[in-house]
């Protein structure tokens, strides 16, 4: 009886928990680091994981280098091994928190300022960024763009393609975050 009525409760409150987080496995994260007059360089990763507590405003989110993917083949390998070098850094992370973040003024879109660490290569960098967040269909959209070197990030891009590549590489996030 004791160990029904603590599984009920680990249960409830295990409920209570983690309703307040709103998650997503599906996020979608582009970049791209084209330069006018050569091929794109853009990529595109619909897998990206992340989560955002409602009660205080923290979000994190994951993205697995390798699913990032290229119109081209080999610039994808490129990219993944000579780059970022996804064998050895197989993930990027960000962790931070939304600023004066209130979810009760959810129900309508509203811009937020969103700082944490950004995690790349190897290296992690603080960032402080806008976000926008709207309800759609239940659940909360959040998008997003900014800017970042590859040279802070420790990525080197060879001489050779130096005039092909961007140093600034512009990301954008599409998420849609739902109750878990």
């Amino acid at each position: 009886m004791k160990k029904s009525a603590l599984l009920i409760i680990c249960f409830f409150v295990g409920n209570i928990i983690f309703s307040q987080k709103m998650i997503t496995r599906t996020g979608e994260i582009k970049f791209e680091a084209s330069v006018p007059a050569f091929e794109p360089v853009a990529a595109i990763n619909n897998s990206a994981s992340a989560i955002l507590d409602e009660s205080n405003g923290e979000f994190a989110a994951l993205a697995l280098i390798k699913a990032f993917k290229f119109k081209v083949p080999l610039m994808e390998e490129h990219f993944n091994e000579n780059y970022i070098e996804s064998s050895q850094y197989p993930k990027a992370t960000f962790k931070g928190r939304i600023i004066n973040f209130d979810a009760s003024k959810l129900n309508s879109s509203a811009n937020y300022d969103l700082e944490g660490d950004l995690s790349i290569h190897g290296v992690t960098k603080r960032i402080k960024t806008k976000i926008t967040l709207a309800p759609k269909d239940g659940k909360l959209h959040l998008t997003n763009n900014f800017t970042v070197k590859a040279q802070d990030f420790d990525i080197k891009i060879p001489s050779i393609v130096k005039n092909k590549v961007s140093e600034d590489v512009t990301i954008s996030i599409d998420f849609i975050l739902d109750k878990n």
